[in-house]
């Protein structure tokens, strides 16, 4: 693992930090500073992260192993993609006819097959779990998400957060709160954004309407399921009281700010304030949340259901400014395919997967943004190389939790597309070649963000602590 580069600030600029710190704004005012001591300025560019909770089988998805014995390969079949050499899942044919514009890393790896654990690692970027981790709900202490470093790295862009979670929060039904999702260490008033619009559903799983399911009945529809634009009347899970908060957080801060002139010259102190107006009164940020009111062209295309809806309010959400947009794409570890595994995922899962990236790859490419839009597609896990029988509850075979080897797929943001990176053995199992850790992977979000490699976010001490945990996967970015 690559040691992180440890940020070097002049005396002046270090305690003009500190200062912030202690007055309990973010990273993103310490640009600003940056930019005075002549420092690295980042260039805002937008990452949409599809997360499949539950764990995607990488044997029928991206890493196929047709010549293994059957009790490994499965029942699916490979297809060849517009790249030649680069054979991909038999029921993901419009991914496979847009190669050229994406790359996999077969190669992702970590030493956790518990759904919490695997959580954790991949929300966050580090392996090693925190010292307080708790399965069954976010602690204090967590390592702070992706998103939540994100937020606070970047500027807002036309007074939107930085950085949003859709559709929903996972939670899992027996109640246990997935942990990895919020700021942890940062603080609460970082949590990245969470716009609620998927109700929870603790009974079925999948794309409602068109595909939803049962792991054990098999096809369901449930009525109640609606897919709506949140309510608008604050920003989206930000209750009352820390929005009151935050407003007389600077509110006391106005009255500071001749002790920082030069950072207020550099920096919007009322940015949340801002953000409440922006998400209430922007035509354009409700257009882009009111996905369920596009065209039926426009639907058709994505799929109308809620894998569909909710990467078109990501690609919306990117259009109209925001960094980072966190898609869990399947409530209640949708993807965790101990049983009956083939049929669901031929019928119920990788068809809607399938059509909403595609289609998102493709609006993104027409309008000329791909280039600045990483699109990163990954679960907490992969799947077992062994086909199993875990419960009698199921009526066909499955595979169980495997964090030895997954496969994710990059596309756009400076991504060279057509190319496979990393190789797992024969069996699926484990890398062989061009192993990744979660270090990696987040290194690689935080580069292709343009967030500088000496970045730090600071404490309630104003003690910093470094973004960066690793190197970005090497060869992936052109």
């Amino acid at each position: 693992m690559t040691t992180p580069t440890h940020p070097h600030f002049a005396r002046r600029t270090l305690l003009q930090a500190g200062s912030i710190g202690l007055l309990g704004l973010g990273m993103n005012h310490l640009q600003g500073l940056r930019a005075m001591a002549g420092g690295p300025v980042t260039t805002a560019k937008s990452v949409i992260y599809i997360f499949l909770s539950g764990g995607l089988a990488q044997h029928e998805s991206f890493d196929l192993k047709p010549n293994a014995p059957d009790t490994i390969r499965g029942e699916f079949l490979p297809i060849s993609t517009k790249t030649p050499g680069i054979q991909i899942c038999e029921h993901l044919p419009m991914l496979a006819a847009r190669s050229e514009q994406w790359a996999l890393v077969r190669s992702l790896t970590h030493p956790y097959q518990e759904h919490s654990q695997g959580h954790m690692v991949m929300f966050s970027g580090r392996t090693a779990l925190p010292p307080t981790f708790n399965a069954g709900k976010p602690m204090p202490e967590d390592w702070p998400s992706i998103a939540a470093i994100a937020g606070d790295q970047m500027r807002p862009r036309n007074n939107l957060p930085p950085a949003v979670l859709l559709p929903e929060h996972l939670v899992h039904r027996s109640g246990r709160v997935i942990p990895g999702q919020l700021a942890g260490q940062m603080g609460a008033l970082r949590d990245p954004w969470i716009i609620k619009a998927s109700p929870f559903n603790s009974t079925t799983y999948g794309a409602y309407p068109e595909y939803e399911f049962h792991h054990a009945r098999g096809r369901e529809n449930n009525a109640n399921l609606k897919f709506q634009a949140p309510n608008l009347s604050l920003p989206a899970e930000l209750p009352e009281r820390r929005l009151e908060a935050r407003l007389q957080l600077l509110d006391g801060i106005e009255a500071q700010r001749r002790l920082l002139s030069a950072a207020a010259e550099t920096q919007q102190f009322d940015q949340f304030r801002q953000a409440a107006v922006s998400l209430l009164n922007d035509p354009n940020v409700k257009q882009a949340f009111d996905v369920r009111q596009a065209s039926p062209e426009i639907r058709e295309r994505y799929g109308d259901n809620s894998f569909g809806w909710s990467l078109l309010m990501a690609r919306r959400l990117v259009q109209s400014g925001v960094s980072l947009v966190q898609v869990n794409l399947g409530n209640n570890e949708t993807w965790d395919t101990h049983g009956n595994a083939f049929p669901h995922l031929k019928d119920c899962l990788l068809p809607p997967m399938d059509r909403a990236v595609s289609a998102l790859i493709d609006d993104l490419a027409e309008s000329g943004e791909l280039d600045d839009t990483l699109i990163v597609m990954a679960g907490e896990f992969g799947r077992t190389p062994r086909i199993s029988h875990l419960a009698s509850a199921y009526k066909k075979a499955g595979r169980d939790h495997w964090g030895g080897a997954q496969s994710v797929l990059f596309a756009g943001g400076g991504v060279r597309g057509g190319q496979v990176i990393g190789e797992t053995d024969s069996q699926g199992a484990y890398p062989i070649s061009g192993a990744q850790t979660p270090e990696n992977f987040a290194a690689t979000i935080y580069s292709a963000l343009g967030i500088p490699a000496e970045a730090a976010w600071l404490d309630g001490q104003s003690r910093p602590h470094y973004v960066y945990h690793g190197a970005p996967i090497g060869g992936l970015l052109g």
